[in-house]
């Protein structure tokens, strides 16, 4: 009998805790969330990793994006993608070829530009993970579990540094045994922009091949 109470005890414990870390790791979201928030437009630059050990892949590269709301302007592998609000330009100068379509959330395939420093508000459960100390900057990885089971993303850990609630890095486990990398290597905020940073202009594509989806 005593040994089914210290069991149960246990496992009430391990419970609380277990929310108790599910609380912290929500809070510490929720300040990255509203300091995001809190600007007018912001630039990232950013390391890009691939890796598929199993299939002996391994890419890597640097993007940028600009972001101001919904809208955004990427740089990533040669290609540019801007977001108006409305339409989604994609530009690839080596084939001299513009798609231009209509916007759909549910194409992004995975965490879409303009939701990158928020993507994590819906749609997850979340656990306080482990620290760790980077050229004296303390970062905070929080894991985060799709709740829908069949999504491809498993697992993604988000780390945080502690002080000024910047997303440091984000580490994506997909279930094909893919891991993407992302580490943020510049963060401007509240710069001048121009107008025009989020608007395609066809001008500049003489020549090019318009392709205009419907």
């Amino acid at each position: 009998m005593k040994k089914l109470v210290l069991m149960v005890l246990a496992v009430l414990a391990f419970q609380v805790s277990t929310a108790q870390n599910s609380a912290k790791a929500k809070e510490l979201l929720s300040q990255v969330s509203k300091k995001v928030k809190s600007y007018d437009n912001i630039l990232v630059g950013f390391d890009y990793v691939l890796e598929n050990t199993a299939e002996n892949i391994k890419q890597e590269t640097r993007g940028e994006v600009n972001l101001k709301g919904e809208l955004y302007r990427l740089e990533l592998m040669g290609i540019t993608r801007i977001f108006d609000g409305k339409n989604l330009y994609t530009i690839v100068p080596e084939d001299e070829e513009v798609t231009i379509s209509k916007h759909d959330p549910e194409d992004e395939g995975g965490v879409s530009p303009s939701k990158m420093l928020t993507f994590y508000e819906n749609g997850y459960t979340y656990k306080w993970d482990i620290e760790q100390s980077v050229k004296g900057r303390k970062i905070q990885y929080v894991k985060l579990i799709p709740i829908d089971s069949n999504a491809e993303v498993k697992e993604i850990l988000l780390g945080i540094d502690v002080q000024t609630k910047h997303i440091y890095n984000m580490i994506q486990k997909q279930d094909n045994a893919t891991q993407v990398t992302i580490k943020v290597n510049k963060f401007t905020t509240n710069e001048p922009i121009s107008s025009n940073l989020f608007k395609f202009d066809r001008s500049k594509y003489q020549g090019y091949y318009i392709n205009t989806l419907d």
